[in-house]
Order: structure tokens, then C-alpha cells, then sequence
């Protein structure tokens, strides 16, 4: 009667998870994401009841489901009373105790992510608390990232992280199972993380908050703080204000008539079919995005927010895939999308395309007779890369592809091909330099080392077998 039944829902392409809480009832659910119809699944295969909805803060790497899922069933909406938001919600904090079914929830303030985060420790109808519902604030590992708000308030934030996860170690029971929303591959993660469970006795154990004093946990947390995707800006003030309803249904078709037409007048025109399929042929200058992960991560990256965007795919269920990603990061409405063979929907023009090759085809090609790009992450870049070759990340290859040559023949790796895929694209897209000699290394960064390739590590030099 009295236990809880907890389940997770994963969002692998933001690196993110939302959580369902039911008594076998009633239902409590943590931090939605916008598409919300896989809460209202669940909850109906599981014959429940949604009568709470909290979010441990307000987010800036997604646009939540939350207040339309609360309006959807009735749910009261627990949203921390301190966040100036433009809806009615139920304000909450320290000190409340919520009743949801025989479940009780008990805010607790944990600022650091965010000034007003906020973790949920969860009761049954025992009174014994089961698990705790993080946030942004103890991940596995690690803790959540503390320079979203800005930079001034940074060291402040960090200094709070560590002094938030120290308390819930404190004040929590050992068993108590840790339950964060980021560390999954979310940029809002510090540091990366490690497991896919914990308890509160174990993050006593192996959290840097726990096992670094104050100063040291601040100065290595912010020291490794990377960039982070643009669109996180969009999320805040959406959140904020309150986001729209969802609309997944399918948009307008477009003819190959108008997709030429979006093309010449700079609209961004994405393709979705997978990389080696846009290599071998594709519009000319549209953009590679592959419907596989980190797609929203990468295109909400690049993408201008007040561009028309259409999406090619190779069917509609491609297209509707790609619109519940977006619409995740604030991308609601694409102006239109096209299906099917990529040579039909040319209309008879000629299709562009390039090669695709591997870290063994750069060795036998020689690393010095060609210009090499690394589009990878400073933080990648500096473990180990390509001896010569030039380092642009790709999100900042649109303001700087001026440096890169237009008379050389320009090979470009990052970890895995993805990111070296939309970064051809983007290179081939530029109509003041739309002849460039590209070619995509479709290989994982770590089977560069099983090649004759010269490669720099942190301190030297090394040769590949």
C-alpha cells in the first residue's frame, strides 16, 4: 500500500530525463519535457492519475511540458515561489510539504544550476523517504553546470553547488535513491558523469562536492566549463513566459520548386537522411542533420531562430521524428518538409555530393598534402588531435569558414562523423566559396591511433601503428 513506484522517461537527445512517481493511484511528475503525450501514455498504461507536476527549475537546455501538462489534466503546477513566472502556478519552496495520493513531497533549496532550484525529497505513505529528485543540482558524479545565469553570478553559483550537495548528503537518508534530471549527456552537466543509478550514500562517496574542499571543487568546476549550445539562450524566457501548447502535426509539403526556391534565398533547408546518404547526394546547399543523436543538440546550436527551416526526409515518419526533437528546444513549426527519393525531389537538377572516407584513407592520403579541420570541442581538442591540423568547433565554423582554404583539398574529422558531416555542409553551402574540395571522415576519433597518422596527445607527440 504504502510503496512508490518511480519510472523514468528518457530523452537521449538532450541527455535528459523526466520522471513519474505514482502510489499505484495517483501520479507526480518531475520535469517534463515539451512532448508531453509520453507522460499521458504512461500514465494511462498505467491506469494512474496525474495530480502533481513540479519542476526543479526553470531550464535552459529545454522548453518543459510542464504547464500545459498541468492545464492538460489538472495537476497542480509546484514551481518555485521565488521565479518571477508569467503563469499561474503553485508557488512553492522550503518548508512546504506536498500531498500527492499517499506520497509526500518535500521541497528542499539547493541553488546553484540555477539561483531558485530546487530538489524534491520523496515520501511514501510511511513517511519514509525514498528518493530524491535532483535537478540540475547532485548528479551522478558530478553536479550541474553554473554559469547559465551569467557570468558574474558564476562563482557565487559554484560556491552554492557545493554547499547543496552537501546538505542533501547530509539531511537525506543513505538509501535514498538520487534522481537527476541532467547528466546524461546534457551540456547542463559540470563534469561528466558516471552510472545510471546512485544513492545518496554513494554520492557521499564519490561526488567532487564531497570529496574536494570548497575552493578546489570551485576552481576545477569552473575551470572545465566548456561552451554551451546558443539555443539555451531561447530557453530561460520561455520557460519563463510560459510555453504554447505543442503541435507535432505534420507540416505543408514542398515541391521541388519551392525547395530550390528556400535554397537560393538563404532559408535553412535541413536534411535528415543520414550523412553517408547526403555525401553520396543531396540538394545543393541544403544542410546535413541527421535524425540520429545529437540532432537537436547541433542544429538548435546553428540554427538562426528567426530562419524559415524546412526538413527533407526520407519519409514522413523521418520528418515527424525530427519535429518532436525541435519542438523540445523551442523549434515549433518547421515551414514545411519533402519526402522521398532525394532525386526526385530535385526535379531533374543535378544533385551535389562528396566523398567520404576514414582515418586510415587521411594516413594513405597523407596529412601534410591536405588542409585537415577538427570541428571537435575545445575540450576534445585538447586530449589529443591531428598533428597540423587547424581546430574550429563547429559551432563556430558559420563566423569563421573564411579561414578555411579555398584552394586545398580540406579533410574534417570531429569524434564520430556526425558533426564533420554538418560541418561539410555547411563549408559546401557557402555561396562565396561553393566550390570547395571537401571530403568527410566518417570514423571514431579513436581509431585514428591504429593508423600511420601523426597525432598530438596533452604533453607529445605520438605515432599511430
Amino acid at each position: 500500500m504504502n510503496s512508490i513506484d518511480i519510472r523514468t522517461i528518457e530523452t537521449p537527445g538532450l541527455g535528459d530525463r523526466s520522471y513519474v512517481a505514482t502510489d499505484g493511484t495517483t501520479a507526480l511528475v518531475i520535469d517534463p519535457q515539451r512532448d508531453i503525450d509520453r507522460v499521458l501514455n504512461l500514465a494511462a498504461e498505467l491506469d494512474v492519475t496525474i495530480t502533481g507536476v513540479a519542476e526543479t527549475h526553470i531550464h535552459n537546455d529545454y522548453v518543459t511540458g510542464g504547464l500545459e501538462l498541468a492545464q492538460r489534466t489538472g495537476a497542480d503546477y509546484l514551481v518555485d515561489a521565488r521565479d518571477p513566472v508569467a503563469f499561474d502556478r503553485t508557488p512553492v519552496g522550503e518548508g512546504d510539504e506536498i500531498v500527492v495520493g499517499t506520497m509526500r513531497l518535500r521541497p528542499i533549496a539547493t541553488p546553484g544550476h540555477t539561483h531558485h532550484h530546487l530538489s524534491y525529497a520523496l515520501a511514501d505513505g510511511t513517511g519514509a523517504t525514498v528518493a530524491v529528485f535532483t535537478g540540475g543540482s547532485m548528479l551522478y558524479g558530478s553536479t550541474g553546470r553554473t554559469d547559465l545565469i551569467s557570468a558574474a553570478a558564476t562563482d557565487e553559483l559554484t560556491h552554492a553547488q557545493y554547499h547543496s550537495v552537501r546538505r542533501l548528503v547530509a539531511e537525506l537518508p543513505a538509501e535514498a535513491a538520487v534522481l537527476p534530471t541532467h547528466g546524461f549527456g546534457s551540456f547542463c552537466s559540470a563534469t561528466p558523469t558516471s552510472g545510471d543509478a546512485s544513492t545518496v550514500a554513494e554520492q557521499g562517496r564519490v561526488n567532487p562536492a564531497m570529496t574536494q574542499d570548497e575552493q578546489d571543487f570551485v576552481d576545477t568546476l569552473i575551470a572545465g566549463l566548456g561552451a554551451y549550445p546558443a539555443y539555451y539562450a531561447h530557453m530561460g524566457p520561455a520557460n519563463t513566459a510560459g510555453p504554447a501548447p505543442v503541435d507535432l502535426s505534420a507540416p505543408e509539403p514542398v515541391d521541388p520548386d519551392e525547395l530550390r526556391r528556400r535554397i537560393g534565398d538563404g532559408q535553412w533547408v535541413v536534411d535528415l537522411r543520414s550523412r553517408t546518404a547526403f555525401a553520396a547526394g543531396h540538394l545543393p546547399r541544403s544542410l546535413s542533420f541527421e535524425l540520429a543523436q545529437p540532432f537537436a543538440t547541433y542544429l538548435g546550436w546553428l540554427f538562426p531562430y528567426d530562419t524559415a527551416l524546412t526538413l527533407i526526409g526520407d519519409d514522413p515518419d523521418q520528418v515527424a521524428g525530427a519535429q518532436r526533437e525541435l519542438v523540445r528546444i523551442g523549434i515549433d513549426r518547421p515551414a514545411g518538409a519533402a519526402t522521398g527519393e532525394i532525386s526526385e525531389l530535385a526535379g531533374g537538377a543535378d544533385l551535389a555530393s562528396y566523398p567520404v572516407s576514414d582515418f586510415a584513407g587521411l594516413a594513405a592520403r597523407g596529412q601534410d598534402e591536405v588542409f585537415v579541420l577538427d570541428a571537435r570541442t575545445d575540450a576534445e581538442r585538447r586530449t589529443s588531435h591531428v598533428a597540423g591540423s587547424m581546430h574550429i568547433p563547429l559551432h563556430q565554423l558559420p563566423a569563421r569558414r573564411h579561414e578555411i582554404p579555398a584552394d586545398e583539398q580540406v579533410w574534417i574529422y570531429c569524434g564520430s562523423g556526425y558533426r564533420a558531416s554538418v560541418a561539410a555542409s555547411l563549408l559546401a553551402a557557402d555561396p562565396t566559396r561553393p566550390d570547395r574540395d571537401l571530403v568527410v571522415i566518417d570514423d571514431a576519433w579513436a581509431e585514428a591511433a591504429d593508423t600511420d597518422l601523426r597525432l598530438i596527445d596533452s604533453v607529445h607527440a605520438t605515432t599511430g601503428h
